[in-house]
């Protein structure tokens, strides 16, 4: 009975393609434009990486190499 109580829900789910004919759209499920990191994160590693070298670079020169 599980079996078939998901074939009508897949059916449901199919039967409003039957009218589009070739243009059926590749997936079903909505698609979100969401980064997979925020922007801002992206930006404070950045800056955390490229203020930490140019510390280090600070350090460096004040040492004498």
């Amino acid at each position: 009975m599980v079996a078939k109580q998901r074939m009508n829900v897949a059916n449901n789910a199919f039967h409003k393609n039957i009218n589009k004919r070739g243009n059926v759209e590749k997936s079903l499920k909505p698609k979100s434009a969401d980064y997979p990191a925020a922007p801002w994160l992206i930006g404070l590693f950045v800056f955390v990486v490229c203020g930490s070298a140019v510390f280090e670079i600070i350090r460096y020169v004040k040492m004498g190499w």
